[in-house]
């Protein structure tokens, strides 16, 4: 009997710790899962894939065994991330036989109500609808999936992990903007992302997590958070997670008369600008048409491209500079920690943001590159509260 069998077989028994757990974890363009079963200490995968280039002709679907050995890799155009989730489960039925018992879905944004991990009823899913206007790009297609999954899985539970959960023990000193009062009482606050991949990092250091600790989730979507004894107490995105440093698409901070320009200047509508800035704005917009580092790593260096050279040197830049203001702010560093696509394989990058650093107490032997785990992380998430049912 091989692996897959046996723990298919295992998880019908509704009582078993090995009952399956799938993870949704979606991104704009992308729909990256994860099957999952209690191992011995903790969350083991069973299979892990993706579904990549959503509304684009180059999509593809790629389902790994745990050991990363290919299962199914398939040229396939999904329309959607409905139709990469309808081609997951069909691949499911074929090769694991047996239905996940619970479902976990990655939001990035809960709004001012939603504050912890919790099972989807539809009072949660009256309150995400409500709270839309916080991240209109996100909770949509993140309602949509969630309809879709429990139409698909109808008899497994459903939980949502909100990404910006974490960051709810930033002190009002940093959530609040300096606006008036009625807009942060109406929820309009620091919230923070990718908290997610923040908790899997405190997950995999343990009680080795020192107390002064600077997390850099580096991606397409980039983000900066300072721990204290594992708390959050700041971090760089804020309302929405187009603030913070620049990313991949996204401009990051802007001075707010750059926005009044636009819209009095531009005559750009909150629509097209909501579009400029989190699509056509930070490296793609500084390389003109370029976000990802790989390729504007090979720009700069073997082909001397100034502007892509330039695109890497300011986000670098930006990530230096707030690394700088954490350690002022948690009054010296004990680790810091890159994450993420760039976090975790760029050299240059992590070299640049930290260049010059030494003398504020960061040497190399507090600096580490762990990749991160929000899939496994989210199936913690999702087994705690079966457990707690």
């Amino acid at each position: 009997m091989d692996e897959i069998t046996a723990v298919a077989d295992t998880a019908q028994n509704p009582s078993t710790e090995k009952d399956l757990i799938l993870v949704l974890n979606s991104g704009s363009s992308s729909l990256k899962f994860g099957v999952y079963f209690r191992g011995t200490s903790d969350e083991e995968a069973l299979l892990t894939g993706s579904a990549g280039g959503i509304g684009r002709s180059t999509g593809e679907l790629h389902i790994r065994y745990a050991d990363g050995k290919s299962l199914l890799q398939r040229d396939q155009v999904h329309e959607s991330q409905i139709d990469a989730l309808t081609a997951l489960s069909g691949a499911m039925r074929e090769h694991i036989q047996a239905a996940p018992v619970a479902v976990g879905h990655r939001v990035v944004h809960g709004g001012p109500k939603l504050c912890r991990h919790q099972r989807i009823t539809p009072e949660v899913l009256d309150e995400l609808h409500a709270a839309t206007h916080f991240a209109p790009l996100h909770i949509p297609q993140a309602l949509s999936l969630i309809k879709s999954a429990q139409s698909i899985f109808p008899s497994a539970v459903h939980f949502a992990c909100f990404d910006d959960a974490f960051h709810r023990t930033i002190p009002q000193v940093a959530s609040r903007f300096p606006i008036p009062a009625k807009y942060y009482d109406a929820g309009i606050r620091r919230y923070g992302f990718h908290g997610i991949s923040y908790e899997s990092l405190v997950h995999h250091f343990g009680s080795r997590l020192p107390p002064r600790a600077i997390f850099a989730h580096l991606g397409n979507g980039s983000s900066l958070c300072a721990l204290r004894n594992g708390k959050s107490i700041d971090t760089t995105m804020g309302l929405t997670p187009t603030g913070g440093v620049p990313m991949g698409t996204r401009s990051g901070d802007l001075d707010p008369g750059v926005i009044l320009y636009l819209l009095r200047n531009e005559k750009l509508g909150a629509d097209a600008l909501e579009q400029m800035l989190n699509h056509r704005s930070g490296l793609f917009a500084l390389s003109s048409g370029q976000s990802d580092v790989k390729i504007l790593e090979e720009r700069a260096g073997a082909k001397n491209d100034p502007k892509a050279a330039l695109a890497l040197d300011i986000f670098a830049l930006a990530v230096r500079k707030t690394i700088g203001a954490y350690v002022a702010l948690l009054g010296g560093i004990d680790l810091l920690v890159f994450t993420g696509g760039i976090g975790e394989h760029s050299s240059r990058i992590r070299s640049s943001a930290a260049d010059g650093l030494e003398s504020l107490g960061l040497p190399k032997e507090k600096i580490q590159a762990v990749p991160t785990e929000e899939e496994r992380q989210i199936a913690r998430h999702c087994r705690i509260l079966l457990n707690a049912r």
